[in-house]
């Protein structure tokens, strides 16, 4: 393919279109990275205060995201990850309670008649509960008006399960987007349900395979270059202003915005995006976990939503945490480690420790929201647009970064086709 492609943004979205676009025989494509490294907030960093390496924010990938896992094949990362047997482990902090979810492999939940397999207080016919979503399918109605939200399932199942993946309190968010996210993962049984963790890291295994992986087929990369707006001629993008320098972008070229709404927004004229946010706030605890301990653990009754294990930290992870973006930050830190060692029996002195907050995070996954999320293409025929933000049909996950970003380089590829075929 002819033409340089430029993608403004090297997160999941921008890397994941690249890789696809390689594939497709484009032989030029430029990064333009504001920060210092590619990644977004799927990376891992050097902590100058713990001086070790960690995670910008835990996460935690299932076997039924097909396009992640199909993304990590492709560029050899899923060597450095762990793929966990079908097992959820959860702990509340209130009752003391212990419990570890255990779906079957196949779609037919049969696991549910199995009280060792389920959590605590629940019987079978309670995991019926999603079924209420199909009802607001296609329609524009919140979790909480379809299913019943007042359960001991919920409150030890759904909810956390929900409340991580869509980063919004699930009794307020878009049912539409929580049927996806059920139907590509717990209705896809326990085969879908494997949890796949980065055990050294995101960037061990999203992120610098990617550039290996892009580099010798023709991909540069150039960091802290902040897109100041694009200039446009007629009906195409013309070029990016990065304030010290513009580049031109040849008739041939392609532009891939890869970046959060607010700078879509900014400088694409007309264009509608998410305009609320969620925050989310990480702690990291650099303390050994105890020996056994289980690499991700999900905590209810507590702030503490979810904890993991690695070598040499235990990091914590709370989503919709808008109420803690002000709170003192030792304070919280003090608070999250007295749960974390009531749950690990590590000592009760605090650890060395690190508070990470991103105030937006991600778009909010309510109905009014969603609604403004954007397809790939806009109204420049040489511009895209890929980020977990636009519409691929899931909450702000680094399956709906990699899903948004194979959308993006399939719409630059029929678009292509259609001006081959013109011509």
């Amino acid at each position: 393919m002819s033409g340089t492609v430029h993608i403004v943004g090297a997160g999941l979205g921008g890397l994941a279109a690249a890789v696809e676009l390689a594939d497709a025989g484009y032989g030029k494509i430029v990064f333009y990275e504001a920060a210092k490294a590619a990644g977004g907030r799927c990376r891992s960093f050097m902590d100058t205060v713990l001086n070790i390496v960690v995670d910008n924010g835990s996460h935690l990938l299932l076997s039924g995201n097909h396009q992640a896992v199909r993304y990590l094949t492709k560029i050899d990362g899923l060597k450095e990850m762990t793929v966990c047997e079908a097992e959820i482990p959860f702990a509340d902090l209130k009752s003391g309670e212990r419990w570890t979810l255990r779906p079957n492999s196949s779609r037919v939940p049969w696991w549910i008649l199995d009280s060792s397999r389920r959590v605590p207080g629940t019987k079978a016919t309670d995991y019926l509960a999603p079924l209420g979503l199909l009802r607001a399918l296609n329609q524009s109605r919140l979790v909480g008006d379809v299913m019943d939200t007042k359960t001991t399932l919920y409150e030890r199942l759904w909810r956390p399960v929900m409340l991580a993946a869509l980063n919004v309190e699930p009794a307020e968010a878009d049912a539409q987007v929580a049927i996806t996210l059920f139907k590509e993962t717990f209705g896809g049984g326990g085969a879908a349900c494997k949890p796949i963790i980065a055990h050294q890291g995101m960037s061990s295994a999203y992120i610098d395979p990617a550039i290996a992986y892009l580099e010798p087929r023709g991909a540069s990369f150039q960091y802290g270059r902040t897109l100041r707006g694009i200039d446009y001629e007629g009906e195409r993008a013309a070029a990016l202003d990065f304030g010290d320098e513009k580049i031109v972008v040849a008739p041939e070229d392609i532009v891939i915005l890869a970046a959060p709404p607010v700078v879509a927004r900014s400088y694409v004229p007309g264009l509608i995006t998410p305009e609320k946010f969620k925050a989310i706030v990480n702690l990291h605890f650099k303390i050994a976990p105890p020996k056994g301990h289980p690499m991700y653990l999900g905590v209810v009754n507590s702030i503490t939503e979810w904890l993991f294990s690695y070598d040499d930290h235990l990091s914590v992870t709370i989503s919709a945490a808008d109420e803690w973006m002000h709170h003192d930050r030792e304070d919280l830190a003090r608070k999250v480690w007295a749960e974390v060692s009531k749950i690990t029996g590590l000592p009760e002195e605090l650890p060395p420790w690190q508070v990470n907050r991103e105030r937006r995070a991600t778009f909010a996954a309510i109905p009014s929201e969603t609604s403004r999320r954007p397809g790939p293409k806009t109204q420049y025929p040489n511009l895209f647009l890929a980020g977990d933000w636009t519409a691929t049909g899931l909450p702000a996950c680094m399956e709906g970064a990699i899903r948004s970003g194979n959308a993006a380089a399939r719409a630059v590829l029929e678009t292509a086709g259609a001006n081959r075929s013109a011509a």
